[in-house]
Protein backbone atom coordinates (compact mmCIF):
# COMPACT_ATOMS: atom_id res chain seq x y z
CA UNK A 1 0.00 0.00 0.00
CA UNK A 2 1.51 3.36 -0.87
CA UNK A 3 2.06 6.16 1.55
CA UNK A 4 -0.58 8.50 1.94
CA UNK A 5 -0.71 11.69 1.07
CA UNK A 6 0.23 14.76 3.10
CA UNK A 7 -1.26 18.06 4.06
CA UNK A 8 -1.51 20.52 6.65
CA UNK A 9 -4.86 20.54 6.70
CA UNK A 10 -7.47 17.77 5.49
CA UNK A 11 -11.28 19.02 4.43
CA UNK A 12 -13.90 16.73 4.34
CA UNK A 13 -16.57 17.97 1.94
CA UNK A 14 -16.64 20.44 -1.59
CA UNK A 15 -19.07 22.67 -0.34
CA UNK A 16 -19.27 26.48 -0.79
CA UNK A 17 -17.94 26.09 3.07
CA UNK A 18 -15.31 23.64 2.33
CA UNK A 19 -13.98 24.80 -0.34
CA UNK A 20 -13.55 28.84 1.05
CA UNK A 21 -12.34 27.52 3.88
CA UNK A 22 -9.44 25.82 2.01
CA UNK A 23 -9.25 28.55 -0.32
CA UNK A 24 -8.63 31.04 2.44
CA UNK A 25 -6.07 28.28 4.25
CA UNK A 26 -3.83 28.65 1.22
CA UNK A 27 -4.69 32.73 0.55
CA UNK A 28 -4.20 33.88 3.71
CA UNK A 29 -2.27 31.34 5.84
CA UNK A 30 -0.66 29.56 3.49
CA UNK A 31 -1.27 26.56 4.78
CA UNK A 32 -0.99 23.30 2.80
CA UNK A 33 -4.61 21.71 1.93
CA UNK A 34 -6.37 18.69 0.37
CA UNK A 35 -10.44 18.89 0.01
CA UNK A 36 -11.92 15.53 -0.63
CA UNK A 37 -15.33 15.39 -1.94
CA UNK A 38 -17.90 12.54 -2.91
CA UNK A 39 -19.03 14.02 -6.07
CA UNK A 40 -18.45 17.43 -7.79
CA UNK A 41 -17.45 20.76 -5.58
CA UNK A 42 -21.07 22.72 -5.23
CA UNK A 43 -23.38 20.07 -6.21
CA UNK A 44 -25.43 19.92 -2.93
CA UNK A 45 -27.21 22.19 -0.45
CA UNK A 46 -24.29 24.58 -1.40
CA UNK A 47 -25.70 25.10 -5.17
CA UNK A 48 -29.10 24.03 -5.35
CA UNK A 49 -30.32 26.13 -2.96
CA UNK A 50 -31.75 29.67 -3.11
CA UNK A 51 -29.25 31.86 -3.13
CA UNK A 52 -30.10 34.76 -0.66
CA UNK A 53 -27.59 36.97 0.90
CA UNK A 54 -29.20 38.40 3.99
CA UNK A 55 -28.68 38.78 7.61
CA UNK A 56 -32.13 40.77 8.27
CA UNK A 57 -34.56 37.75 10.11
CA UNK A 58 -31.11 36.64 12.06
CA UNK A 59 -30.99 36.43 16.22
CA UNK A 60 -28.97 39.14 17.84
CA UNK A 61 -26.41 36.32 18.55
CA UNK A 62 -26.02 35.25 14.90
CA UNK A 63 -25.15 38.99 13.41
CA UNK A 64 -21.73 38.89 14.03
CA UNK A 65 -20.87 36.06 11.50
CA UNK A 66 -23.44 37.54 9.09
CA UNK A 67 -21.98 40.68 9.17
CA UNK A 68 -18.63 39.10 8.63
CA UNK A 69 -19.80 36.82 5.99
CA UNK A 70 -21.70 39.93 4.39
CA UNK A 71 -17.91 41.82 3.87
CA UNK A 72 -16.32 38.90 2.60
CA UNK A 73 -19.20 38.93 -0.47
CA UNK A 74 -18.74 42.41 -0.97
CA UNK A 75 -15.12 41.69 -2.25
CA UNK A 76 -15.39 37.97 -3.61
CA UNK A 77 -14.89 39.06 -6.90
CA UNK A 78 -11.40 40.48 -5.53
CA UNK A 79 -10.69 37.03 -3.97
CA UNK A 80 -11.53 34.65 -6.40
CA UNK A 81 -10.68 36.52 -9.43
CA UNK A 82 -14.57 35.75 -10.88
CA UNK A 83 -17.99 37.18 -10.62
CA UNK A 84 -20.44 34.88 -8.24
CA UNK A 85 -23.36 37.25 -9.04
CA UNK A 86 -23.65 38.56 -5.72
CA UNK A 87 -25.60 41.61 -6.18
CA UNK A 88 -26.20 43.84 -2.99
CA UNK A 89 -29.94 45.00 -4.23
CA UNK A 90 -31.27 44.22 -0.37
CA UNK A 91 -33.71 42.07 0.87
CA UNK A 92 -37.05 43.21 1.31
CA UNK A 93 -39.24 41.54 4.03
CA UNK A 94 -43.43 41.94 3.38
CA UNK A 95 -46.21 40.95 5.31
CA UNK A 96 -50.12 40.31 4.83
CA UNK A 97 -51.01 41.37 8.65
CA UNK A 98 -50.99 43.76 11.37
CA UNK A 99 -49.74 41.20 13.67
CA UNK A 100 -46.52 40.44 11.39
CA UNK A 101 -46.20 43.98 10.81
CA UNK A 102 -45.71 44.80 13.78
CA UNK A 103 -43.67 42.22 14.71
CA UNK A 104 -41.19 43.52 11.58
CA UNK A 105 -41.01 47.16 13.16
CA UNK A 106 -40.27 45.41 17.27
CA UNK A 107 -37.47 43.06 15.73
CA UNK A 108 -36.21 46.45 13.43
CA UNK A 109 -35.78 48.07 16.86
CA UNK A 110 -34.02 45.39 18.50
CA UNK A 111 -31.80 43.85 15.97
CA UNK A 112 -30.28 47.57 15.60
CA UNK A 113 -28.14 47.43 18.70
CA UNK A 114 -26.57 44.20 16.79
CA UNK A 115 -25.44 46.26 14.03
CA UNK A 116 -28.45 45.83 11.59
CA UNK A 117 -30.42 49.22 10.29
CA UNK A 118 -33.65 48.39 8.83
CA UNK A 119 -36.19 50.35 6.83
CA UNK A 120 -39.80 50.24 7.55
CA UNK A 121 -41.94 50.92 4.35
CA UNK A 122 -45.30 51.51 4.15
CA UNK A 123 -47.52 50.10 1.27
CA UNK A 124 -47.36 53.63 -0.34
CA UNK A 125 -43.29 53.43 -0.11
CA UNK A 126 -43.57 49.90 -1.30
CA UNK A 127 -45.95 51.05 -4.12
CA UNK A 128 -43.41 53.69 -5.00
CA UNK A 129 -39.89 51.74 -4.48
CA UNK A 130 -41.44 48.71 -6.00
CA UNK A 131 -44.49 48.88 -7.37
CA UNK A 132 -45.93 45.57 -8.32
CA UNK A 133 -47.44 44.13 -5.04
CA UNK A 134 -50.90 43.31 -4.62
CA UNK A 135 -53.10 45.83 -2.56
CA UNK A 136 -53.03 42.83 0.72
CA UNK A 137 -49.32 44.10 1.12
CA UNK A 138 -49.73 46.28 4.59
CA UNK A 139 -45.77 46.73 5.57
CA UNK A 140 -42.41 46.07 4.38
CA UNK A 141 -38.81 45.82 6.05
CA UNK A 142 -35.76 46.60 4.10
CA UNK A 143 -31.82 45.41 4.72
CA UNK A 144 -30.90 47.51 1.91
CA UNK A 145 -27.28 45.77 1.54
CA UNK A 146 -27.95 42.25 2.15
CA UNK A 147 -28.77 41.18 -1.66
CA UNK A 148 -28.15 37.68 -3.83
CA UNK A 149 -25.07 35.17 -5.60
CA UNK A 150 -25.62 32.25 -7.57
CA UNK A 151 -25.21 29.16 -5.88
CA UNK A 152 -24.53 27.05 -8.89
CA UNK A 153 -21.09 28.81 -9.27
CA UNK A 154 -20.35 29.96 -5.92
CA UNK A 155 -18.68 26.77 -4.29
CA UNK A 156 -16.99 25.79 -7.41
CA UNK A 157 -15.52 28.92 -8.28
CA UNK A 158 -13.77 29.12 -4.82
CA UNK A 159 -12.33 25.58 -5.23
CA UNK A 160 -10.64 26.93 -8.49
CA UNK A 161 -9.28 29.84 -6.59
CA UNK A 162 -7.95 27.44 -4.24
CA UNK A 163 -6.19 24.87 -6.84
CA UNK A 164 -4.93 28.08 -8.33
CA UNK A 165 -2.95 28.86 -5.19
CA UNK A 166 -2.23 25.51 -4.68
CA UNK A 167 -4.64 23.66 -3.06
CA UNK A 168 -5.21 19.75 -4.11
CA UNK A 169 -8.90 19.61 -4.70
CA UNK A 170 -10.26 15.85 -5.49
CA UNK A 171 -13.58 15.13 -6.29
CA UNK A 172 -15.18 11.69 -6.76
CA UNK A 173 -13.62 10.40 -3.78
CA UNK A 174 -15.99 9.40 -1.17
CA UNK A 175 -14.03 8.85 2.63
CA UNK A 176 -15.66 5.67 4.62
CA UNK A 177 -13.37 6.18 7.33
CA UNK A 178 -11.03 8.73 9.54
CA UNK A 179 -9.17 8.41 12.72
CA UNK A 180 -6.83 10.04 15.03
CA UNK A 181 -3.90 8.53 13.93
CA UNK A 182 -0.72 9.83 16.05
CA UNK A 183 -0.51 13.49 15.93
CA UNK A 184 -2.45 14.09 12.94
CA UNK A 185 -5.50 12.85 10.88
CA UNK A 186 -5.93 9.45 8.66
CA UNK A 187 -8.63 9.32 5.98
CA UNK A 188 -9.60 6.41 3.90
CA UNK A 189 -11.28 6.64 0.69
CA UNK A 190 -13.89 3.61 -0.74
CA UNK A 191 -10.79 2.36 -3.34
CA UNK A 192 -8.21 2.31 -1.00
CA UNK A 193 -6.78 5.99 -1.18
CA UNK A 194 -5.34 7.37 1.97
CA UNK A 195 -4.57 11.23 3.38
CA UNK A 196 -2.77 12.58 6.38
CA UNK A 197 -2.83 15.70 8.02
CA UNK A 198 -2.07 17.48 10.76
CA UNK A 199 -5.69 18.79 11.04
CA UNK A 200 -8.76 17.69 9.91
CA UNK A 201 -12.31 19.63 8.75
CA UNK A 202 -15.48 18.03 8.58
CA UNK A 203 -17.94 20.30 6.23
CA UNK A 204 -19.86 17.59 4.69
CA UNK A 205 -22.93 18.82 4.48
CA UNK A 206 -26.12 16.44 5.90
CA UNK A 207 -23.34 13.75 5.70
CA UNK A 208 -21.33 15.11 8.30
CA UNK A 209 -22.93 13.12 11.20
CA UNK A 210 -21.57 10.12 10.21
CA UNK A 211 -18.01 11.46 10.65
CA UNK A 212 -18.44 13.18 13.48
CA UNK A 213 -19.54 10.41 15.26
CA UNK A 214 -16.47 7.99 14.18
CA UNK A 215 -14.81 10.66 16.75
CA UNK A 216 -17.67 9.94 19.57
CA UNK A 217 -19.10 13.63 18.89
CA UNK A 218 -22.74 12.53 16.77
CA UNK A 219 -25.03 15.27 16.19
CA UNK A 220 -29.20 15.24 15.85
CA UNK A 221 -29.41 16.23 12.75
CA UNK A 222 -32.42 16.34 10.22
CA UNK A 223 -32.47 16.05 6.73
CA UNK A 224 -34.69 18.12 4.60
CA UNK A 225 -35.14 18.78 0.67
CA UNK A 226 -36.54 22.83 -0.14
CA UNK A 227 -38.34 22.96 -3.23
CA UNK A 228 -37.03 26.03 -5.89
CA UNK A 229 -38.49 26.76 -9.08
CA UNK A 230 -37.42 29.44 -12.08
CA UNK A 231 -39.78 31.14 -14.38
CA UNK A 232 -38.86 32.12 -18.38
CA UNK A 233 -37.24 35.21 -18.62
CA UNK A 234 -39.08 38.65 -17.55
CA UNK A 235 -37.92 42.29 -18.60
CA UNK A 236 -35.52 42.56 -16.04
CA UNK A 237 -35.60 45.56 -13.21
CA UNK A 238 -32.86 45.25 -10.46
CA UNK A 239 -34.55 44.83 -7.03
CA UNK A 240 -34.15 43.26 -3.83
CA UNK A 241 -34.62 39.13 -3.35
CA UNK A 242 -37.92 39.70 -1.49
CA UNK A 243 -39.74 37.42 1.25
CA UNK A 244 -43.42 37.20 2.52
CA UNK A 245 -42.91 37.02 6.36
CA UNK A 246 -46.22 34.67 7.64
CA UNK A 247 -46.74 32.69 10.47
CA UNK A 248 -48.43 29.86 8.08
CA UNK A 249 -45.78 27.93 6.24
CA UNK A 250 -47.79 27.63 3.47
CA UNK A 251 -47.57 31.34 2.74
CA UNK A 252 -44.24 31.48 2.97
CA UNK A 253 -42.71 31.83 -0.55
CA UNK A 254 -39.48 34.38 -1.61
CA UNK A 255 -38.31 35.51 -5.29
CA UNK A 256 -35.91 37.14 -6.70
CA UNK A 257 -34.87 38.11 -10.00
CA UNK A 258 -31.21 37.43 -11.83
CA UNK A 259 -29.93 40.10 -14.34
CA UNK A 260 -30.89 37.06 -17.58
CA UNK A 261 -34.72 38.24 -16.44
CA UNK A 262 -35.73 35.03 -14.79
CA UNK A 263 -37.76 35.30 -11.25
CA UNK A 264 -36.14 32.32 -8.57
CA UNK A 265 -38.61 31.40 -6.36
CA UNK A 266 -38.43 28.94 -3.34
CA UNK A 267 -40.51 28.63 0.57
CA UNK A 268 -42.75 26.67 1.93
CA UNK A 269 -42.80 22.96 2.62
CA UNK A 270 -39.81 21.09 2.61
CA UNK A 271 -40.03 17.35 1.52
CA UNK A 272 -37.63 14.10 2.24
CA UNK A 273 -34.33 12.86 0.74
CA UNK A 274 -32.45 9.65 0.59
CA UNK A 275 -29.17 10.39 2.17
CA UNK A 276 -27.89 6.99 0.85
CA UNK A 277 -28.72 7.98 -2.96
CA UNK A 278 -27.73 11.36 -2.38
CA UNK A 279 -31.67 12.32 -3.68
CA UNK A 280 -34.13 15.30 -2.91
CA UNK A 281 -37.57 14.57 -3.44
CA UNK A 282 -39.72 17.07 -5.11
CA UNK A 283 -43.09 17.98 -4.16
CA UNK A 284 -45.39 18.76 -7.10
CA UNK A 285 -48.12 20.42 -4.54
CA UNK A 286 -45.84 22.69 -3.02
CA UNK A 287 -44.21 23.95 -6.53
CA UNK A 288 -47.71 24.40 -7.35
CA UNK A 289 -49.05 26.19 -3.79
CA UNK A 290 -45.35 28.25 -4.36
CA UNK A 291 -46.71 29.32 -7.81
CA UNK A 292 -50.25 30.02 -6.59
CA UNK A 293 -49.07 32.23 -3.68
CA UNK A 294 -46.79 33.81 -5.96
CA UNK A 295 -49.65 35.18 -8.12
CA UNK A 296 -51.43 36.21 -5.03
CA UNK A 297 -48.30 38.04 -4.18
CA UNK A 298 -47.34 40.23 -7.54
CA UNK A 299 -50.23 39.72 -9.54
CA UNK A 300 -48.49 40.48 -12.59
CA UNK A 301 -46.95 37.22 -12.78
CA UNK A 302 -50.35 35.42 -12.85
CA UNK A 303 -49.04 34.30 -16.37
CA UNK A 304 -45.73 33.66 -16.13
CA UNK A 305 -43.98 29.99 -17.34
CA UNK A 306 -42.47 27.62 -15.02
CA UNK A 307 -39.58 26.29 -16.91
CA UNK A 308 -37.62 24.38 -13.97
CA UNK A 309 -37.63 22.91 -10.65
CA UNK A 310 -35.12 21.59 -8.44
CA UNK A 311 -33.85 20.82 -4.74
CA UNK A 312 -30.90 19.76 -2.57
CA UNK A 313 -30.39 17.85 0.66
CA UNK A 314 -30.02 20.10 3.97
CA UNK A 315 -29.54 19.15 7.43
CA UNK A 316 -30.79 20.92 10.09
CA UNK A 317 -30.10 20.85 13.70
CA UNK A 318 -32.59 20.78 16.81
CA UNK A 319 -32.01 25.08 17.47
CA UNK A 320 -31.56 26.19 14.33
CA UNK A 321 -27.86 27.24 14.66
CA UNK A 322 -25.02 25.07 12.88
CA UNK A 323 -22.45 23.12 14.72
CA UNK A 324 -18.81 25.23 14.08
CA UNK A 325 -15.87 25.40 15.77
CA UNK A 326 -12.89 22.94 17.15
CA UNK A 327 -14.35 19.50 18.30
CA UNK A 328 -14.61 19.27 22.27
CA UNK A 329 -13.05 16.17 22.39
CA UNK A 330 -10.03 15.52 19.73
CA UNK A 331 -7.25 18.07 19.32
CA UNK A 332 -7.05 19.08 15.41
CA UNK A 333 -10.13 18.27 14.76
CA UNK A 334 -12.69 21.21 13.01
CA UNK A 335 -16.33 21.11 12.34
CA UNK A 336 -18.82 23.09 10.42
CA UNK A 337 -22.25 21.81 8.69
CA UNK A 338 -25.67 22.06 10.67
CA UNK A 339 -26.83 25.60 8.67
CA UNK A 340 -30.40 24.69 8.48
CA UNK A 341 -30.86 26.17 4.87
CA UNK A 342 -28.61 29.11 5.97
CA UNK A 343 -25.21 28.35 4.77
CA UNK A 344 -25.24 29.88 1.57
CA UNK A 345 -25.88 33.10 2.89
CA UNK A 346 -22.78 33.29 5.47
CA UNK A 347 -20.47 30.59 3.42
CA UNK A 348 -17.74 32.68 2.03
CA UNK A 349 -17.42 34.15 5.73
CA UNK A 350 -17.48 30.69 7.31
CA UNK A 351 -14.87 29.63 5.27
CA UNK A 352 -12.67 33.28 6.36
CA UNK A 353 -14.05 32.17 10.29
CA UNK A 354 -13.04 28.36 10.29
CA UNK A 355 -9.52 29.01 8.75
CA UNK A 356 -8.56 31.38 10.92
CA UNK A 357 -9.12 29.31 13.31
CA UNK A 358 -7.50 26.29 12.41
CA UNK A 359 -4.10 28.18 11.36
CA UNK A 360 -4.19 30.48 14.27
CA UNK A 361 -6.12 29.08 16.62
CA UNK A 362 -8.55 31.49 17.12
CA UNK A 363 -11.10 33.53 14.69
CA UNK A 364 -11.84 36.83 16.54
CA UNK A 365 -15.60 35.43 16.79
CA UNK A 366 -17.05 33.99 19.59
CA UNK A 367 -18.21 30.33 18.25
CA UNK A 368 -19.09 28.96 21.61
CA UNK A 369 -22.94 29.09 20.82
CA UNK A 370 -21.89 26.69 17.69
CA UNK A 371 -20.18 23.94 19.33
CA UNK A 372 -21.19 20.64 18.98
CA UNK A 373 -20.30 19.96 23.09
CA UNK A 374 -24.17 21.54 23.36
CA UNK A 375 -25.27 17.88 22.24
CA UNK A 376 -23.09 15.93 24.36
CA UNK A 377 -25.24 13.72 26.82
CA UNK A 378 -28.35 14.45 24.42
CA UNK A 379 -31.03 11.79 24.43
CA UNK A 380 -31.06 12.10 20.60
CA UNK A 381 -28.99 10.94 18.77
CA UNK A 382 -27.20 11.85 14.87
CA UNK A 383 -29.90 10.82 11.90
CA UNK A 384 -27.47 9.09 9.73
CA UNK A 385 -30.24 8.13 7.09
Amino acid sequence: MSAPARSDVLVLGGGLIGCATAFFLRHTHGKSVTLLERELVGRQASGTNFGGVRRQGRTPQQMPIAHRALRTWAKVRELVGEDLEFRPYGHLRVCYSQERADMMAEYAREIRHAGLDLQLLTPAQLRQRIGIFSDEIIAGSLSPEDGHANPRIAGPAFARAARRLGADIVEHTEVVHVERDGDGFLAESRDGRRWRAEQLLISCGAWSARLSAQFGEPAPLEFRAPSMAVTEPLPYRAGPFVAMNSGLIDEVMYFRQIERGNIVIGGGRRASVDLDTARANIEPDNILRQFRELRRFVPAFARVQLIRVWSGVESYTPDSRPIMGPSARVPGLHYAFGFSGEGFAIGPGVGEVMADGIARGASGLDLSPYAISRFAGSAQVAAIG
